[in-house]
């Protein structure tokens, strides 16, 4: 028996895309936030059921009265990962862009979630403090703001992104294809 269009067309809708939490980390100013939106702006063009999580308004809304030490920040990125696992498991792309200065607690959020695409966005600070729109490197200069990453505060980058965006030597356009790439490669984009 021969299957029709729309049989074939049903199966299709019953595949259900996996979730994933793909993770912006890189220094203020570094793109995090333009290079997941546009990698947003994509998927949604696909179908992709999506969340954005990005770390200036998480940090005002559910990591509110936390500081910026390390024990904070860390407590900071356990916070937004147990939402973006919560909404990975239930087949939600999950953009996160947060500086996450740190590699251990990276580190325990791949594991923690599982299904995790690691991007670093990589420009130096000298680039970053020329992007300044906030002017927080500027105050962190000052004295003004305490434990400001790149400044008083250590970023480690990671050793071996899953994706690396160098954001001084490419453009949105290519940082975001090279993201989409990955995430067609590893099967995250592509089955609806």
């Amino acid at each position: 028996m021969t299957e029709t269009i729309a049989e074939r067309q049903s199966d299709w809708s019953n595949v259900q895309q996996p979730g994933v939490t793909v993770w912006f980390t890189g220094l203020s100013g570094a793109g995090k936030t333009t290079i997941s939106r546009a990698v947003g702006n994509q998927l949604k063009s696909y179908g992709q059921k999506l969340e954005i999580l990005d770390g200036d308004v998480v940090r005002l809304n559910l990591c509110k009265g936390l500081g910026f030490s390390k024990e904070d920040r860390d407590e900071n990125i356990r916070r937004v990962a147990f939402v973006a696992g919560l909404l990975t498991r239930n087949q939600v792309t999950v953009l996160v862009s947060a500086i996450s200065p740190y590699r251990e607690i990276r580190q325990e959020v791949r594991e923690r979630i599982g299904n995790f695409v690691e991007v670093y966005v990589n420009a130096p600070l000298q680039v970053c403090e020329q992007r300044d729109v906030k002017g927080l490197y500027k105050k962190a200069r000052a004295g003004e703001i305490k434990n400001f990453t790149g400044i008083d505060d250590p970023y480690e980058p990671p050793f071996n992104p899953d994706v690396e965006c160098k954001t001084d030597l490419e453009t949105v356009e290519e940082s975001v294809s090279k993201v989409l790439a990955k995430l067609r490669e590893l099967g995250y984009v592509g089955l609806t």
